[in-house]
């Protein structure tokens, strides 16, 4: 039985730090993606560094998302509980024959 590299979590940073230069090596700017990667290599980076964009966090690839990310979900959560409640009221509302 074949085993495969062994990684850890800077491996997993040193691979997509890597990879972007590489990429800008051959004037391609943009973040790695997983297809730029083999299978084993992908696998090891979403366990150490999470998902993709949090991976790409994690290298210092990508600007962090921010702590104003929770508060801009909780408000698209009451605007949508807002639109639901309306919704529902509209719909229990009879509607109006204007002919009569």
């Amino acid at each position: 039985m074949m085993t495969g590299k062994r990684y850890d979590r800077e491996d997993c940073i040193g691979l997509l730090r890597s990879k972007r230069e590489e990429l800008l090596g051959l004037d391609i700017d943009r973040l790695p993606q997983r297809s730029d990667f083999e299978n084993e290599e992908v696998v090891a980076i979403k366990a150490f560094l999470g998902p993709w964009p949090r991976a790409l966090e994690a290298a210092g690839l990508k600007e962090p998302r921010g702590d104003d990310r929770v508060e801009k979900n909780r408000e698209k959560r009451r605007r949508s509980r807002r639109r639901a409640r309306k919704a529902r009221k509209s719909e229990n509302t009879p509607e109006v024959d204007e002919n009569e």
